[in-house]
């Protein structure tokens, strides 16, 4: 083989040195195929150990060739895996559209210049897959023998030194010559690369190789490769730039009750913070260490793991979620996110480390629904607890609806006690006993087994602020009078003491019965219901609330997933429609405990209908029909479609099914966002359709 002169490298070089070569490059060393098959053949046969041993070879290429013996590289091996499906090739290049667009210009200019050189250039993307290809057609053929075409993938790790997937591992600009391959099939290739940085946080996103048969070898290819790459830099931090400015404009054009004392921060759609304004230190320094003074370099994980910004509000960190989120459209389509916190002084007085806006903000999201009953039942407690004229209030359900939850939103939502106690008490875990003197308090020695101190009652505890009391129809008759005393007259006595002690409480009781034939019954008197019942609010069953059951398993799932440090498991179709036909009798309760139970029994992470319960699988729509058709007789079948007709309308089925809600569509198809996200691009469905 004819031997080139061509540039050594020194890997403390600068990747963002722009210009036509790097000065850490020095030309003209001699490259001799025979030494350095002799120096990879040692290397094999263990001669030299893959411990950083000094092989005769370029430091870049010695030290490669260590990593790859050491992660157990086949060195026989005659070429890179490839991603074959084209689905899943598509997808990768629209995950990397932003890079594509930005090498058009370069790759267009170069690759004119490349027809009939024997030379192909390919942009890879931050993991080593080939997303672009272009230049001389007889190379860009020869090279689908290595797969060095789009869909390969290139990483030291799987095959070896190259000059993509070294670039990739460096930082560097570099260059692979013949022999100086890891892997035998590659060895008649010679390649160099220069990685590309992302202008918004320097973060490698891809690589330019220019690659060919040993005979295209230049010592400026590097060169060639290391200006494309600026070019393409530049070109990505206009788009950036661009982009930034017209979400800006898009902010506003669309809000009108922003204030200039707000503080505000604009979030793409890849989860990068390129606009504040005026946030508090507390909330920049949740982006991490690399918020610039200027606070346009930050990144917020949570958004760009979560598929899109359409869940943004559910996607912050609860310290963030009392911020105001405006959905930014660009060109039709969701491409970015306002987040306005309101004006420092105008935030409620801290209680501890929790602010009463916080507080209410965290209660109002253990709430999960979006069914109309539950939304009602939410708004009555909401204007309840801004009201100071309802002092106390019932809260009507079947057991596990979450009562307690909303009792804890009212209290959240009341400017007077938001911000001091709340009180809770079962009325069914106390014996006949005990019971005055867990409400009103005892004085010391006021009955045998009493406290030597003394104590206060959940009606002095809760002073200032709300006592909530569960399943108050499990109250003794004989106790009631001395609660709706202590309701008319607003003082305590504690058991043993006739001084009496003021309180301000709002009494938020809760029942599973129906306390108005217990009242019938004697069993509860008919003044003390009236007292607390002058506002009633009816927590709906979990088999009035529709698609609830969905959010609820998403919410269950995720949480105790993120519990376990595990991750949250698939539910087939047959399984979800299952969960929704069923009736719950247990309420959210139960929901949340059969959730929990799958994550403990499950090794797998994909839940299918013989893994629910069977009273829940008998309730399966399926098995009421299984076996028969839409007409009721066995041989009668549907129209037979295409599976891309058939995609398509399961996709429209669960859309009109969800009203348009991504999440829950993802979940009910059992599959994830970003490929939801690609079948309706795909198919030409609008979000909006319905």
């Amino acid at each position: 083989m004819k031997q080139d002169a061509y540039p050594s490298e020194n890997s403390g070089s600068s990747p963002h040195i722009d210009g036509i070569i790097s000065s850490n490059v020095t030309l003209h060393q001699a490259y001799d195929e025979l030494k350095t098959m002799k120096a990879w053949e040692t290397l094999l046969e263990g001669r030299v150990e893959p411990s950083g041993s000094s092989l005769p070879v370029r430091s870049t290429i010695n030290d490669s060739w260590h990593r790859c013996a050491r992660g157990g590289i086949d060195a026989q091996r005659h070429e890179a895996p490839l991603e074959a499906d084209r689905d899943v090739v598509e997808a990768l290049t629209r995950s990397s559209s932003e890079l594509v667009r930005a090498a058009q210009l370069p790759f267009s200019v170069i690759g004119r210049m490349l027809e009939g050189t024997g030379a192909m250039l390919v942009l890879a993307d931050g993991e080593g897959i080939l997303i672009d290809a272009i230049g001389d057609k007889q190379t860009i053929f020869d090279g689908m023998d290595i797969h060095l075409g789009i869909g390969g993938k290139w990483t030291e790790d799987v095959v070896g030194t190259n000059g993509i997937g070294t670039a990739l591992w460096t930082g560097e600009p570099v260059f692979v010559h013949a022999a100086e391959h890891f892997c035998a099939g590659i060895k008649s290739w010679t390649c160099a690369g220069a990685p590309i940085r992302d202008p918004f946080d320097g973060k490698i996103i891809g690589v330019v190789d220019l690659s060919g048969h040993p005979d295209i070898f230049r010592p400026h290819n590097i060169a060639l490769v290391t200006a494309a790459a600026r070019e393409i830099e530049r070109a990505l931090a206009d788009s950036q730039n661009e982009e930034r400015m017209r979400l800006l404009e898009a902010f506003i054009s669309s809000t009108r009750n922003y204030r200039s004392s707000d503080g505000l921060m604009i979030v793409d759609r890849h989860g990068r913070a390129v606009y504040s304004n005026n946030v508090p230190l507390k909330d920049k320094k949740r982006f991490g260490d690399t918020v610039r003074q200027d606070g346009r370099n930050c990144r917020l994980p949570e958004l760009s793991s979560s598929g899109f910004l359409d869940s943004v509000a559910t996607s912050l960190p609860r310290d963030m979620q009392s911020c105001n989120v405006c959905p930014l459209e660009l060109d039709g389509d969701v491409r970015g996110v306002a987040l306005v916190f309101p004006k420092i002084e105008s935030r409620a007085v801290s209680v501890g480390n929790v602010t009463a806006p916080q507080r209410l903000q965290t209660d109002r999201s253990l709430i999960i629904g979006e069914s109309e009953a539950l939304l009602s039942a939410i708004d009555v407690a909401c204007r309840v607890g801004e009201t100071e004229d309802v002092t106390s209030l019932l809260i009507e359900g079947e057991t596990g609806v979450g009562k307690e939850l909303f009792a804890r939103l009212i209290h959240a939502r009341s400017q007077k006690s938001a911000s001091n106690p709340f009180i809770a008490l079962n009325c069914g875990a106390i014996t006949k006993e005990l019971f005055g003197s867990e409400l009103f308090g005892h004085t010391a020695g006021a009955f045998t087994g009493a406290s030597r101190e003394g104590k206060a009652g959940v009606f002095e505890l809760a002073n200032g602020g709300v006592l909530s009391l569960d399943e108050i129809g499990e109250m003794p008759i004989d106790i009631q009078p001395f609660l709706l005393r202590v309701l008319e007259e607003r003082v305590v006595h504690r058991l043993g003491d006739s001084r009496p002690r003021p309180v301000d409480v709002r009494l938020v009781a809760s029942t599973n019965r129906d306390l108005k034939r217990e009242v019938d019954a004697g069993r509860f008197r008919r003044d003390l219901f009236y007292r607390i019942s002058t506002v009633s609010i009816h927590v709906p069953p979990l088999r009035e609330r529709g698609a609830d059951s969905v959010l609820l398993i998403e919410h269950f799932n995720r949480k105790i997933a993120a519990k376990k440090n595990g991750f949250p498991l698939h539910f087939s179709n047959e399984a979800l429609d299952a969960l929704l036909a069923y009736h719950w009798p247990g309420n959210v309760r139960e929901l949340r405990n059969l959730v929990e139970r799958l994550h403990i029994l499950l090794n797998r992470g994909f839940v299918d209908l013989g893994d629910l319960p069977p009273e829940i699988v008998m309730r399966h729509p399926a098995s009421a029909h299984e076996g028969s058709t839409s007409d009721g007789a066995p041989g009668s079948a549907s129209p037979v479609l295409s599976f891309e007709d058939a995609e398509r309308q399961a996709i429209q089925n669960a859309l009109i099914a969800e009203h348009g809600n991504l999440s829950r569509v993802a979940l009910r198809l059992g599959v994830s966002r970003p490929t939801l996200y690609r079948k309706l691009e795909k198919f030409g469905i609008r979000r909006g359709f319905i």
